[in-house]
Formats: structure tokens, C-alpha cells, sequence
């Protein structure tokens, strides 16, 4: 009967030590991930900057002039395509009537 009492109390003692073993654990684990977390929220905050600067209208067009070569068009570059009939208001309009025009590199190679 003593040796059950024995038994039972060390069983006691090792599953309380393994629970404050793994509490302890789990604890630096949790620690990992709170440093994670804010490293990859500051990465975060890093790429949003980065992309408002990128997109600011006034870099895409110093780039597109400077670097691409690109220039304002003149009058009568520009052509309006209306994509329905006039006089026809936009929510009336069938879906059928409204074309696109696409043009695929591998559509126009393998016709000529």
C-alpha cells in the first residue's frame, strides 16, 4: 500500500514539473511570436511606404518621361471610342451590343 502511495506522488510530481515545463515553454514560444509579429508589422509599414512612393503620380511621370521616353500626346492622338450607341442610356444597354477589341501577340503570329 505504501509502495502505490510512493508511485502516486512521484506520478503527482512529474506531471506537475511537466506542466511548468511546458508553460515555461510555450511562455518563449509566445515571445517568438510577439518579436515575429512586430518585425513583419514593420516590414508591413516598410511596403506600404514603399508602394505610396512608388505609385505618387508625379514619380510615374517623371519616370515614364525621363526613363521610357514617353510624352504627352498631341491634339488628335487621342481618339474617344463610345461603347454604346448615342442617345442610349448606359443601364439600358444589352450586353451584346458592347465590343471590345483585343489584339493577342500569339493570335497575330499565327496568322501571318
Amino acid at each position: 500500500m505504501r509502495m502505490v502511495v510512493v508511485v502516486f506522488g512521484l506520478c503527482l510530481v512529474l506531471v506537475f514539473v511537466w506542466e511548468r515545463v511546458d508553460i515555461v515553454r510555450l511562455g518563449y514560444h509566445i515571445e517568438r511570436l510577439k518579436a515575429e509579429k512586430a518585425r513583419l508589422e514593420r516590414d508591413r509599414d516598410q511596403l506600404r511606404m514603399q508602394v505610396s512612393t512608388l505609385s505618387a503620380p508625379d514619380r510615374i511621370a517623371k519616370v515614364a518621361t525621363e526613363r521610357l521616353g514617353m510624352v504627352l500626346p498631341r491634339a488628335g492622338q487621342v481618339v474617344m471610342v463610345e461603347s454604346r450607341p448615342a442617345g442610349v442610356p448606359v443601364h439600358r444597354t444589352p450586353p451584346g451590343e458592347i465590343r471590345i477589341a483585343r489584339h493577342d501577340v500569339n493570335d497575330a503570329e499565327g496568322k501571318q
